[in-house]
């Protein structure tokens, strides 16, 4: 069996240009004809790979490291092997990021899986559809009555994109998504198999049954969102749900309906995140994060990983635990049962 390089870099580049990109400083005599053509983790670099390195955890596996160069900081250069050139930054890690994205642009949007250019044979669009020039559609795609889709979009294989959907320019629609009922922005990135525009889970009970309630209204992603695979966003019941410009969501996460998520939140897969919430600017929910109806969640507020937010949360905290609370709080409370299980009397006590 073959072993495909599924992601080579775009570009090569001497060492004497990755300093000058990143803005870093060598030590005299360095071989800056170098070739680098990748980048890779400390252990696995090679003589042509571009590292970081930027803990002192770390030293042992950059002392061991095969790569042609290595980005640290001036207290870790001594630490580099005499085979790698140390490129001295200030920040390793953002700076590795800065030359990862220049060395793999085509990876910054997720391309077609059929990779011609164009409406290919087998995809199945509407004739009241209106396709942008320079849109890439994959066989399988179904494309409905009244969508219009802007240029430079790519949608994969198997993605159905419903009536009257409108999506962006230059967005990115992974294999087997569907939109339905949904508004997309410029630079919008849905990865494979999400489910966006769906029903809202909204009933109203009685003696004979559950009542389903009319899911009237729309799900709205703003320019530059991204929604990881499997992620689900139901649309609003009365008033339309949202996500806002520049926010990022983490594959298998659920939105429910009539939610409003701000700019350039962070939501880490597996949360949930119930009907009619609202989560303002900068907002940043860890893995398996679960919020109930109605609560409010201020700018910049963090929420731990594994918490449930039940009360509004002010802006700027940092917050955890079961219920979520100030994450002092919780320390001390976490502190004290534990004491108490290892039979400690209370302080004071």
């Amino acid at each position: 069996m073959s072993d495909p390089v599924f992601h080579a870099a775009t570009v090569s580049l001497t060492l004497e240009q990755v300093v000058d990109l990143v803005a870093g400083a060598v030590v005299p005599g360095a071989d800056l004809a170098r070739c680098i053509a990748g980048v890779a983790s400390l252990d696995e670099a090679g003589p042509s790979d571009v590292a970081f390195m930027d803990g002192a955890r770390h030293v042992p596996e950059l002392q061991r490291t095969r790569a042609g160069a290595c980005l640290v900081t001036a207290r870790f250069a001594e630490h580099v092997p005499a085979w790698t050139t140390a490129v001295i930054v200030a920040k390793p890690q953002p700076t590795f990021v800065t030359l990862s994205r220049h060395l793999y642009p085509d990876l910054l949007r997720p391309g077609t899986v059929f990779g011609q250019p164009g409406i290919a044979a087998g995809a199945v669009i509407h004739p009241q559809a209106r396709i942008e020039s320079d849109v890439a559609i994959d066989p399988g795609a179904v494309i409905g009555p009244g969508a219009e889709i802007g240029a430079g979009t790519v949608v994969s294989a198997g993605a159905v994109i419903g009536a009257g959907v409108r999506i962006g320019r230059d967005c990115s629609i992974g294999a087997g998504v569907s939109l339905i009922h949904a508004l997309l922005g410029n630079r919008v990135i849905v990865h494979p198999g999400a489910r966006i525009g769906q029903d809202g889970f909204g009933y109203l009970g009685g003696v004979r049954g559950h009542a389903k309630i009319p899911q009237i209204r729309r799900v709205i992603l703003q320019d530059d969102v991204e929604i990881g695979a499997g992620t689900t966003i139901d649309r609003g019941g009365l008033r339309d749900t949202v996500v806002g410009e520049g926010t990022k969501i983490d594959n298998l996460v659920q939105i429910a309906h009539n939610v409003v998520i701000g700019r350039h939140c962070i939501i880490v897969s597996q949360t949930g995140i119930a009907g009619s919430a609202t989560l303002g600017d900068f907002v940043m929910l860890g893995g398996q994060v679960g919020v109930i109806g109605h609560v409010r969640i201020g700018d910049g507020a963090r929420i731990a990983a594994t918490s449930n937010v039940k009360d509004d949360v002010p802006p700027g905290v940092e917050w955890g635990g079961s219920p979520a609370r100030p994450m002092r709080e919780w320390f001390r409370e976490v502190m004290a049962v534990q004491r108490l299980a290892r039979g400690e009397r209370p302080a004071g006590g």
